[in-house]
């Protein structure tokens, strides 16, 4: 998110870090092994996933308390809705539609086909209640964001009209009663779905709209709760963190141990394994949140959390299915693909710098002059 440097939290910068960080380095692992399926190689990869989870929750932790903030100052009115979405589309929007643009226009001088769903993508339908299309295959994700900042939002608004006060529990309980809701779809999907695979079950549940987007509505009893009891979750941060990392741990162990797989444990991965994700990583933020940097360091980590939207929207399908589709990377010695590795990531820098700097500052800076906080 583009912030003064006033205004900027270290801690959600260091959480931002790290979630980019952990999908750029799960998308290495297909450069220097890419026919290779090990233990090793799939924790590294399934890493890739728990970074996208980590922005799920990560955004809705700050919109949610954007909301929140809003609604104990009974200033959530359709106008000031209204200034949220737009604040939010200026944020997503220009990059998203530039790097899908890009792919377009890269796809015609490749000579690769488009998908027949390509136009879906303008509105974000192209994965609403069906498996994301072979084509841009970041945009996933940013669907879901979409989706979500329309939904919750809109029925905090439609619930406070209802009911000034308490505006706290109402906003806990409004986003409660929408992630309890979300569990429909997900009891639709138990029954009717076919997957035959963690691949087909990820393409088919956890790449979805209607599936997901209580993945981000999460974040808003993170800061509700951080927020209300915040002396309570002070306290007791450490604990928290520790509990979040064993529980992230326990689960991922049980399901080795066991082999719960979507084809024999579709309950588990339907109703139970996301969630728990979502909720072990919360309960790092509390730590996070207290994190002070300075130095050179901060600056690192500021880099690199004011770029991850860029580099999350050009590392794959921008330069590693492009890399890939030009040099056979399974041929290759150990050490040339080292070095490929090396060029993918400092491309990814470089270009994603270029992103931020020339496109989307001046995009955010313009916002925060017409569209003000």
């Amino acid at each position: 998110m583009y912030q003064m440097k006033s205004d900027r939290i270290f801690g959600l910068d260091c959480l931002r870090a790290l979630a980019i960080g952990l999908v750029i380095l799960s998308h290495c692992t297909f450069l220097l092994f890419p026919k290779n399926v090990t233990i090793v190689l799939s924790i590294f990869r399934l890493m890739g996933a728990i970074g996208v989870d980590l922005f799920f929750v990560l955004s809705g932790y700050l919109i949610g308390g954007i909301l929140l903030k809003m609604m104990n100052s009974d200033d959530l009115n359709w106008s000031k809705l209204l200034r949220f979405w737009k604040r939010r589309w200026f944020r997503t929007l220009p990059n998203y539609f530039l790097i899908l643009c890009v792919n377009i226009v890269l796809a015609f001088l490749i000579g690769l086909k488009l998908p027949k769903e390509t136009f879906l993508y303008g509105l974000f339908l192209q994965n609403f209640a069906w498996e994301h299309p072979n084509f841009f295959t970041e945009a996933w994700s940013l669907s879901i964001e979409e989706f979500a900042y329309l939904l919750l939002p809109l029925l905090l608004f439609l619930t406070s009209i209802l009911k000034k006060k308490n505006s706290g529990k109402l906003f806990f309980l409004t986003s409660l009663a929408t992630i309890v809701l979300l569990t429909i779809p997900k009891i639709y999907y138990y029954f009717n779905a076919d997957a035959i695979s963690y691949s087909d079950w990820s393409l088919s549940f956890r790449k979805v709209v209607v599936y997901r987007m209580d993945s981000i509505y999460y974040g808003f009893l993170a800061v509700y709760t951080i927020t209300y009891y915040k002396n309570l979750v002070q306290k007791h941060k450490n604990i928290l963190f520790l509990s979040g990392v064993f529980m992230f741990l326990l689960l991922h162990s049980l399901i080795f141990i066991f082999k719960i797989l979507p084809e024999t444990h579709l309950w588990f991965y339907s109703f139970l394994y996301l969630q728990v994700v979502c909720i072990s990583l919360l309960l790092l933020f509390p730590l996070f949140l207290d994190l002070k940097g300075k130095g050179k360091y901060k600056k690192a980590i500021e880099f690199v959390s004011t770029r991850s939207y860029a580099m999350y929207l050009i590392n794959y399908s921008f330069l590693l299915l492009n890399l890939q589709l030009f040099i056979d990377v399974e041929a290759l010695e150990m050490l040339v693909k080292v070095c490929l590795v090396l060029l993918f990531l400092s491309t990814t820098i470089f270009v994603s710098n270029l992103i931020y700097v020339y496109f989307e500052k001046p995009i955010l800076r313009f916002r925060d002059q017409k569209i003000p906080r």
